[in-house]
């Protein structure tokens, strides 16, 4: 069996295949109380499917059961982070790439829609694991199978 790549050499493929073996706490910045929203019905999906999802939305205190935090520093406090997934405009991606390098975090998924060139260097320079423009839902779907 071929080693792993690291997170630098990775293909997407790789990336995506690492992070959903390897992972079942999620961070998810920018999750919506409101069901109607991607990004929560991603998450409850994921939640559905044994994950546990550690919300981050500065204006609400419980998403699909979990105590939701103002951002990733202070989830960190009470979580470990290993996985961050963004909802969020693209422009807001560089900072908290930055926060979850800090924290220490393994892997930084962008969801569908979402991508950030100098962003996505700086996470894979710092040896984090990262998908751009894919639906973490989907994906777990496909892999599943």
């Amino acid at each position: 069996m071929n080693p792993e790549p690291s997170p630098q050499a990775a293909t997407e493929a790789d990336s995506i295949s690492h992070i959903l073996t390897r992972f079942r706490t999620v961070a998810v910045v920018g999750l919506s109380p409101k069901s109607h929203r991607d990004s929560y019905q991603v998450s409850r999906y994921m939640q559905q499917h044994g994950w546990r999802i550690v919300p981050i939305n500065p204006l609400a205190d419980n998403i699909l059961g979990e105590p939701a935090y103002a951002s990733l520093t202070e989830a960190a406090r009470h979580e470990k982070i290993g996985l961050v997934n963004v909802f969020r405009n693209p422009d807001d991606v560089p900072p908290i790439v930055e926060e979850a390098i800090e924290l220490g975090a393994q892997a930084v998924w962008l969801q569908k829609g979402i991508s950030h060139a100098i962003a996505a260097a700086r996470a894979r320079s710092a040896g984090l694991w990262l998908v751009q423009d894919k639906c973490l839902m989907v994906e777990h779907a496909r892999h599943a199978h």
